[in-house]
């Protein structure tokens, strides 16, 4: 058995609008999602969504990863059991996690020699085939860690400050959420496109934040941010609660992440106030889970065999 775990990530900045070919900041975070995988005479998938064999409905990212890696090794049969520290459908990209740790272990169980920018691909390319339409970014920092200018793909310093994320527990469709801002843009594209291009201007300010570890002008950006993607209307009451609980509790900045409309918000804390700022997330019904910034992209945690 191969045991392989990648990270799950935040927005800094640039969340749909990077769909649209803008600059993001993106960065993984020291939550996982892992794969155990053996050969077997079938295909069995077990996770948190149910018990099945090959089955595009309800382990759509893993089938399709199987089907795949069927093209580069012979597969008879194969076992996968996924555990997450990640919530599905959250903006903290569970999906790509799981579709690069699927791939790591079976290119390991399978030698088949993937090198780290071509399970990056192959996992954006699951992910356009089952979301419709996806950045390759969630799947290349998920598979590279550490903080990324994307679509550059440069790697800049690494956050050193806490990051406490606040999930709604309310479930959210980044296909559904993506069509439904390229349909405003399809209506209002002189208003739309400018909101894209200011968000994409705001993650090229912040590379130099970033590296001069200035997170208090950085987080005056992010809560810029954070109102521009209200202002496209993938925002809701429950993550506006969360975002303003943990700005009024003494968070240095606080916006949601991902496709939004659900799922999770984060913010940048100081140390001392990090105990305060997860407590106002969970005083206002969020749940509350402190992580931090990791260098580490997927990883082989164990191989026996």
């Amino acid at each position: 058995m191969i045991t392989c775990s990648a990270p799950g990530k935040v927005y800094l900045f640039g969340e749909h609008a990077v769909v649209y070919g803008q600059t993001a900041i993106c960065c993984a975070v020291e939550l996982r999602t892992r794969v155990h995988a053996e050969k077997s005479d079938d295909v069995q998938i077990l996770s948190v969504l149910g018990n099945t064999g090959f089955d595009m409905d309800v382990h759509p990212y893993i089938s399709h990863v199987i089907r795949m890696m069927c093209d580069l090794a012979d597969i008879k049969g194969v076992r996968l059991h996924i555990e997450s520290e990640l919530p599905v459908g959250s903006g903290l990209g569970s999906s790509a996690a799981v579709t690069v740790a699927s791939i790591y272990a079976l290119n390991h169980l399978y030698d088949c020699g993937l090198s780290l920018d071509e399970v990056a691909k192959a996992a954006h390319v699951i992910e356009r085939k089952v979301q419709g339409s996806a950045s390759p970014t969630d799947t290349y920092v998920s598979t590279m860690g550490g903080v990324v200018m994307v679509p550059q793909r440069r790697k800049i310093s690494l956050l050193k400050c806490p990051i406490i994320i606040g999930n709604t527990n309310r479930f959210s469709s980044t296909k559904e959420l993506v069509g439904n801002v390229a349909d405003l843009r399809n209506e209002f594209p002189s208003v739309i496109d400018p909101i894209l291009s200011n968000i994409g201007q705001m993650s090229k300010l912040a590379e130099e934040l970033v590296t001069k570890h200035d997170y208090l002008t950085l987080g005056k950006l992010m809560n810029v941010n954070q109102g521009l993607l209200d202002a496209i209307g993938v925002g809701s009451f429950e993550l506006s609660s969360l975002v303003y609980a943990a700005r009024n509790s003494g968070a240095i900045s606080a916006k949601i992440t991902g496709a939004g409309g659900g799922g999770c918000m984060f913010a940048l804390a100081e140390d001392e106030e990090v105990f305060q700022v997860a407590k106002s997330i969970e005083d206002v019904g969020g749940e509350a889970i402190i992580t931090k910034n990791t260098r580490e992209g997927v990883r082989m945690e164990s191989f026996n065999g």
